[in-house]
């Protein structure tokens, strides 16, 4: 079922400098922007929308570490995944690889480093676990250095306001890692919540393929990732509806084979057997 990368056209490139492009141009129109014009329901959709372009990076480095952005060269396609990630939060992308790569050689249990320890196991306190996960101390003041230079540079530089740099940067990131640790990791690998006996202890939203989009883009579908991790996000949909109309293809034919052995057979205790069952 995996893609020839000779034969794919360069769909996952395309659409990572469709992002990029989009988070270069949403962020420096809104720097410049006049707050003061800008009333509530203005400001709102702004940094929804910051937010969801800004995890839009990281998803695209994520599927650089698949190697998915780019299969024909995979040079390029990992030097996509340093670029995004630098412009998402100045993350490091070998350390992230290494971990992704951990988190799906363990998956929800000891040796995930997205995992809960069983200490941390609810929401607020496995998101905590799960940015010291990657953000630690050095990372930390790489990433507090590095940002004060930023600021530093546009205030005083190119006299962009501290506000504009608080809600169109700054806090669509915090933004961003909650809504990919919800949508990509404690919805999908919430401790006892399976959808299959194997190893990727994960289960799929049931959200519509905008909602999913929405949400995360795609992320939900996240059995489906695991299962497939050549896939790219955006083919994620097809897998989840084939594998959903299997199951369903399954179902009907059991209920159909109950049915028939229903109306054939004589037994009261087959019957009432057959009748638990359907």
């Amino acid at each position: 079922m995996q893609p020839d990368p000779k034969a794919e056209p360069p769909i996952g490139l395309l659409v990572a400098m469709a992002i990029a492009a989009l988070w270069l141009s949403s962020l420096e129109f809104l720097l410049r922007a006049d707050i003061k014009q800008f009333t509530p329901l203005l400001i709102v959709p702004a940094i929804l929308g910051r937010t969801f372009i800004q995890s839009g990076l990281f998803i695209v480095a994520h599927d650089a570490i698949h190697g998915v952005v780019l299969p024909r060269n995979l040079r390029l396609n990992h030097w996509v995944g340093q670029f995004t990630l630098m412009l998402y939060a100045l993350l490091p992308y070998q350390k992230l690889s290494l971990n992704h790569w951990q988190h799906h050689h363990y998956s929800g249990r000891a040796g995930d480093p997205d995992f809960h320890d069983g200490v941390h196991s609810n929401l607020f306190a496995w998101y905590l676990k799960f940015m010291k996960g990657y953000l630690d101390m050095r990372q930390r003041i790489i990433l507090l250095f590095g940002m004060s230079v930023i600021v530093l540079i546009l205030q005083t530089g190119l006299h962009v306001p501290v506000i504009n740099l608080f809600l169109f940067w700054i806090l669509p990131i915090a933004l961003s890692s909650m809504q990919l640790f919800f949508f990509g990791t404690y919805l999908p690998h919430r401790s006892g919540k399976t959808e299959s006996n194997d190893s990727h202890h994960a289960i799929s939203s049931n959200y519509s393929v905008i909602w999913s989009f929405l949400a995360c883009y795609h992320f939900g579908y996240h059995w489906e990732h695991h299962e497939y991790p050549f896939l790219p996000w955006y083919r994620l949909p097809a897998a989840y509806q084939d594998r959903r109309q299997k199951q369903l293809i399954k179902i009907g034919m059991s209920r159909l084979l109950i049915f028939r052995l229903l109306t054939t057979t004589s037994s009261p205790l087959t019957l009432l057997f057959l009748i638990a069952c359907f």
